[in-house]
C-alpha cells in the first residue's frame, strides 16, 4: 500500500516538474516576446519622431521609401499617394524630386485605384504578394516580395493613399498576425503627409498667381534676389526671360475674358513643360511671364526661349463656343556672367530683370513672335 502510495507521489511529482518546465518556457518565450515588441516599439518610435521633425514634404516621401535601416529591416517599400489632381506631384516637382529616380514613389488618380486596393477595407491587409493585383506597388524591386502589408492611410475617414511593404520571407506577413505597430506607424505617416501637404498649400496661398498655379511676382522677387546672390558667389551665369503673350487684348476683346484665362493657364503650362524642376517660373503681372534659369549661359537660354516660342506657337487653342486659334509670344532674354565671388551692386537683380524688359520691347516692336537676347553683362560695384 504504501509502495502504491509512494509511486503515486512519484508520479505527480513527475508531472509538477514537467508543468513547471513548461510555465518557465512559456514565461521565456514571453519575455523574448515582450523585450522583441519593446525594440520594435523603440525602432518605430524612432523613425515617428524623425519624420514627425522633418520641414519639407520631399523630406518626408524620401525617408518614408528610403528608411534607415536603424530603424526598420523592410526589404522592399513603397508610397503611393491619392492625388487626383497633380497638386502633390507639382509641390515634390518644384521642389526638385526626380521622379524617374525614385519608382518606389507612384501616384493614383482615380478612387477606383485605391478601392481595388482595399475594397471597404480602412484596415491593414496581410498577405502572400500576387502579380496581378500587387505588381504596380513593387515594379521597382530588385525581386518580387514573398509576402506583403498593405497599410492604408486614411485621415477623417478618408484614404489617401498607401504605405506598402514587401518581404522575401513568406512567413513575415501572413492573415491574422496583429498590426498594432503598423497601425499606430501608419497613422502617424498619415498625419505627417497631411500636415506636409498643408503646409506647402499655405506655403504657396501668398507666394502663388491663383489663375495659373505657377508662382506669383512676389515669389519672383525673393526667388530673384536668392539666385543673383548665388551667381556672385559661385561665377556662374545667371539668366533672365521675360516672355509677353503677343497681342492679348485682342483675345479678350474677341472670345472673352474667361478664354483669355484659358489660354494664361495654358500658356504657363507650356513654358513649364521646357523648363527644368529648378528653374523658377513666375506669372510676372498680366499676360507676362518670367524665369530664372541658374547655371545657364545666353546661348542656352536662348535655345529654351526658341523652344518654349515654338511650342505656344504650334499650340491650339480650343473651346466648346469658339473655333480653334493660336496665340505666339515674345520673349526677352538676358544673362548675367561675373567672376566667382564678385562683388555685386546692390540693384544687380533689377537690371538683370531691366535688361530682358528692354529686348522684349525691341521683340514687341520687331513683329513679335520671336526672341531677343541682351547679351552678358556684369554688374560689380567699385
Amino acid at each position: 500500500m504504501l509502495a502504491a502510495i509512494d509511486h503515486s507521489h512519484e508520479g505527480m511529482s513527475k508531472e509538477l516538474q514537467a508543468y513547471n518546465r513548461l510555465l518557465k518556457q512559456r514565461l521565456s518565450d514571453f519575455m523574448a516576446e515582450a523585450r522583441n515588441n519593446e525594440y520594435k516599439l523603440r525602432r518605430f518610435q524612432a523613425l515617428e519622431l524623425k519624420l514627425v521633425s522633418l520641414n519639407s514634404l520631399r523630406e518626408l516621401v524620401e525617408a518614408i521609401i528610403l528608411p534607415d535601416a536603424s530603424t526598420v529591416s523592410w526589404d522592399e517599400v513603397s508610397l503611393l499617394l491619392f492625388d487626383p489632381e497633380y497638386e502633390v506631384k507639382r509641390i515634390l516637382d518644384d521642389e526638385g524630386v526626380a521622379f524617374d529616380n525614385v519608382p518606389e514613389l507612384i501616384f493614383a488618380t482615380s478612387l477606383k485605384e485605391m478601392h481595388e486596393l482595399y475594397n471597404a477595407s480602412l484596415f491593414p491587409l496581410l498577405g502572400d504578394y500576387r502579380a496581378t493585383k500587387h505588381a504596380k506597388l513593387f515594379s521597382h524591386a530588385r525581386k518580387k516580395p514573398a509576402s506583403i502589408a498593405l497599410l492604408p492611410l486614411v485621415r477623417y475617414g478618408r484614404l489617401i493613399g498607401s504605405l506598402n511593404i514587401g518581404s522575401y520571407d513568406a512567413d513575415r506577413f501572413v492573415r491574422g498576425v496583429r498590426t498594432d505597430f503598423l497601425e499606430h506607424f501608419v497613422a502617424v505617416v498619415a498625419i505627417c503627409i497631411e500636415n506636409g501637404i498643408n503646409l506647402e498649400r499655405l506655403k504657396r496661398q501668398g507666394l502663388t498667381d491663383t489663375l495659373t498655379s505657377i508662382n506669383n511676382r512676389r515669389f519672383f522677387d525673393q526667388r530673384m534676389k536668392e539666385e543673383v546672390e548665388s551667381a556672385g558667389r559661385s561665377g556662374k551665369p545667371l539668366s533672365c526671360m521675360l516672355l509677353d503673350v503677343d497681342h492679348f487684348k485682342k483675345v479678350n476683346d474677341t472670345y472673352g475674358h474667361q478664354v483669355g484665362d484659358l489660354v494664361l493657364r495654358e500658356v504657363a503650362a507650356l513654358i513649364r513643360t521646357q523648363l527644368r524642376g529648378s528653374d523658377v517660373l513666375s506669372r510676372y503681372g498680366g499676360e507676362e511671364f518670367s524665369t530664372l534659369l541658374a547655371n545657364t549661359g545666353g546661348e542656352e537660354a536662348v535655345e529654351v526661349a526658341e523652344r518654349i516660342r515654338r511650342s505656344i506657337a504650334d499650340h491650339i487653342f480650343k473651346t466648346d463656343e469658339f473655333p480653334p486659334f493660336n496665340v505666339t509670344i515674345s520673349i526677352g532674354v538676358a544673362t548675367m556672367k561675373c567672376a566667382a565671388n564678385s562683388k555685386l551692386e546692390p540693384r544687380a537683380g533689377h537690371n538683370l530683370i531691366g535688361q530682358a524688359d528692354k529686348v522684349l520691347y525691341d521683340a514687341k516692336a520687331g513683329g513679335r513672335n520671336r526672341v531677343t537676347h541682351a547679351g552678358s553683362f556684369c554688374l560689380t560695384q567699385g
